[in-house]
């Protein structure tokens, strides 16, 4: 596994872990109106986190993209390892699209007026793959 990050890389890690740990050192002060919105919509398609309080889900959130922005943001943290990171993310973010009727036009993929915010983050999805692809292919050349 390559070390460092390679330079093609650097743009699309810096860009995704930028805003990735933006927004998880701004979920770090997020009140009890935040917690309980972001809870509620992603208990929605993943009924498991029903159980959780909101704040204690925040604050995972909050740990969990300041960990993937960080690792993403550190070029020598291994590309396969951050792109892994930011696919199980990006893959989280779009589950909870996939799965909440109202971020979506009626019968369609395409998104609501409510939905863009999340279905942009196919782009998150595209990045960590392309990182994990790149990887996977050089070391079956080696």
């Amino acid at each position: 596994m390559k070390i460092f990050a390679r330079t093609h890389q650097l743009p699309p890690r810096l860009a995704a872990g930028a805003f990735i740990l933006s927004s998880g050192l701004d979920l770090a002060h997020a009140g009890e109106e935040t917690a309980a919105s972001l809870h509620g919509m992603a208990a929605g398609p993943y009924p498991f986190l029903r159980r959780m309080d909101p704040a204690v889900f925040v604050r995972l959130l909050s740990k969990g993209q300041i960990a993937v922005g960080t690792a993403l943001l550190v070029p020598f943290v291994p590309s396969l390892l951050a792109g892994a990171a930011l696919t199980g993310f990006a893959a989280g973010l779009l589950g909870m699209y996939l799965g909440t009727p109202a971020m979506r036009q009626e019968g369609s993929l395409r998104p609501s007026p409510g939905g863009t915010a999340v279905a942009k983050d196919v782009w998150l999805l595209g990045i960590g793959l392309g990182l994990m692809v790149e990887e996977l292919r050089a070391r079956g050349h080696h």
